[in-house]
């Protein structure tokens, strides 16, 4: 069955890089069948965002319009949670980074309150790798893809010259998604 993902936040903070990574995860490095997409606002910088991703096993895609019923959504912003946790399966997975979302539209198992952008910019200096940060998440909660895979993929998608700094904001990530899922 087909996993579909949805990233979704403001125009600035890597939505769109997060799907290609985990696509090329998924597709490159895991040789599953992938499909991508992404919709940019009206305005890039700030303007809403989303990156969608489905994932699946060989002959899985038949068709595919677009991300309708998401099973794993991140919002980066309280605009992309307010919008997009309606369209949410019952039994999905969310992460919100509770940075920028303040008021969470959703608490439930399979919630995930995590404050990425704070994180990052304690962690790593800047809020810039919040995103990265929000991979490593995702990944940590679901193993949607083989660490291996998205470090293979990050090292070819992040400019070159930050690809440490950006390894460490993915096990950043994994590591508070660990520790949020044990509470």
């Amino acid at each position: 069955m087909p996993k579909e993902i949805r990233f979704s936040g403001a125009g600035g903070q890597g939505v769109i890089l997060m799907g290609v990574i985990l696509a090329e995860a998924a597709g490159i490095y895991e040789g599953k069948e992938v499909i991508q997409a992404q919709d940019y606002g009206g305005a890039v910088r700030g303007g809403a965002v989303r990156s969608e991703v489905m994932i699946a096993e060989a002959g899985e895609i038949l068709d595919w319009v677009a991300v309708t019923n998401p099973d794993i959504l991140v919002a980066m912003s309280q605009q992309a949670a307010d919008r997009w946790t309606p369209t949410m399966k019952a039994n999905c997975i969310i992460l919100y980074d509770t940075t920028n979302v303040i008021k969470v539209p959703r608490s439930a198992a399979g919630v995930y309150n995590i404050p990425l952008t704070t994180i990052a910019r304690e962690k790593l200096g800047t809020d810039l790798g919040a995103n990265i940060v929000a991979l490593g998440a995702i990944q940590g909660l679901t193993q949607i893809v083989s660490a291996e895979a998205l470090h293979q993929a990050l090292t070819q998608r992040v400019p070159k010259g930050t690809e440490e700094i950006n390894k460490k904001a993915l096990q950043i990530g994994f590591e508070a998604a660990v520790r949020c899922k044990r509470r």
